[in-house]
């Protein structure tokens, strides 16, 4: 069985590509190794969505790519 993180003490931060407008507003965890927390900023108390470290890294290096 694997271990869900606590996630009501994160530290939640607004990813930079976010409408400053409250509009589609991505936020994510640091400090869970191996874990990137992500969820939606317009439901702060909504779910998160554990997601592995290296695929997102991935994921986000994808995104870089096709600026």
């Amino acid at each position: 069985m694997r271990h869900t993180p606590e996630l009501s003490a994160a530290r939640w931060r607004k990813s930079s590509y976010s409408n400053p407008n409250g509009g589609s507003c991505v936020e994510v965890a640091d400090d869970f190794p191996g874990l990137v927390p992500v969820r939606d900023s317009k439901d702060p108390h909504g779910p998160a969505l554990l997601i592995p470290a290296t695929p997102w890294t991935e994921f986000v290096n994808s995104l870089k790519a096709q600026s």
